[in-house]
């Protein structure tokens, strides 16, 4: 950053380099607080051996504590290795069959992700969202910004599968439900993907839903299909279109980013004849309501009891979990 004209450079690389700047200093200001934790508690443990006083060993057991919650942090980062972990994300929902059952489920999903990311500080912003007919959501697409959000969220991706009693079934039977979930880093606009305009469908149309009647009074709402790939983004979170079309655009380079990668994986995978890589679209994780509660990772196996936590955004064990696993070579649960 001292460098002559660093300030005048590309502002996309600045942003980061502040960013990556902070990250480090943040960092160095957590290492040296868990020090001053362990000098103090040796200074406590000191005095607890001239005078014997309990309550000194209650003071050390409350910064014990505190300095495992620290250093457990840095252990979850050091997990953190692909080249996108410190992104923001980008996260969209999908219901499956089953019309209200599943929109109701990828609502009670969406819920969930914004509950954790409340807890964790980060900004959450609905970039498309299409309610359902009766209740749920058909779809949702939401930008969330934070230190490593990709990097938590990347284990999310997949089929997520609900059993329960339905609310919507008057005979009051048991019902399984599935939503997928998509989880891209978000490049930004400056993302280094080569799009061709010629290969581009772009629509215009009113924004449906909330978002109150100046959103709807408009044909300000985006729609854009990629041709040769069939990939159709959508934004409808601004009155501006043209702010909704730079959104829609972020979003399908981050999808084409992935795609992208996933082919790459894909030919790796087949020259190891590695059979064992979950794909995209495969259920990854299970939520009983009834006849038990229980909510179990089919890839690592943690499972959670309660349930009513989980949907609340407690969602750290499975992730921690996922990050270990990956860490670890992603060897197939037994």
């Amino acid at each position: 950053m001292t460098e002559e004209g660093f300030w005048d450079k590309d502002q996309n690389r600045v942003q980061k380099v502040n960013q990556e700047l902070t990250r480090i200093k943040e960092k160095i200001s957590r290492l040296r607080e868990i020090e001053e934790n362990l000098e103090e508690q040796e200074l406590i443990w000191e005095l607890f051996e001239e005078d014997g006083d309990n309550r000194l060993l209650q003071q050390a057991e409350k910064l014990q504590k505190k300095a495992d919650k620290m250093l457990n942090k840095l252990r979850l980062e050091t997990l953190f290795s692909s080249e996108h972990d410190l992104d923001d994300a980008i996260l969209a929902l999908h219901p499956g069959a089953g019309g209200t059952e599943s929109q109701d489920w990828a609502e009670m999903l969406m819920r969930m992700y914004t509950r954790f990311c409340e807890k964790q500080g980060w900004d959450v912003e609905v970039l498309d969202l299409n309610p359902g007919d009766e209740a749920g959501i058909k779809s949702a697409t939401i930008l969330i910004k934070g230190d490593y959000v990709f990097g938590n969220l990347k284990g999310e991706q997949g089929v997520h599968r609900l059993v329960r009693i339905s609310p919507f079934d008057s005979s009051g039977r048991r019902h399984t439900s599935f939503a997928s979930v998509e989880v891209l880093p978000d490049l930004g606009e400056d993302a280094e993907i080569e799009i061709d305009t010629n290969d581009l469908k772009i629509e215009t149309y009113r924004a449906s839903g909330a978002g109150g009647q100046h959103v709807n009074k408009t044909d300000s709402a985006v729609r854009i299909t990629h041709e040769p790939t069939g990939i159709v983004v959508q934004c409808q979170s601004e009155r501006s279109q043209h702010k909704n079309k730079a959104t829609a655009m972020r979003i399908l380079k981050s999808r084409l980013k992935e795609l992208e990668e996933r082919e790459q994986q894909k030919k790796m995978d087949e020259m190891r004849e590695d059979q064992k890589e979950i794909a995209w679209g495969s259920q990854i994780r299970s939520y009983v309501f009834h006849p038990y509660s229980l909510v179990k990772d089919l890839r690592t196996g943690k499972q959670v009891g309660n349930i009513q936590g989980v949907m609340d955004g407690d969602l750290e064990p499975f992730i921690h979990a996922y990050l270990q696993w990956e860490a670890g070579g992603k060897k197939e649960n037994e």
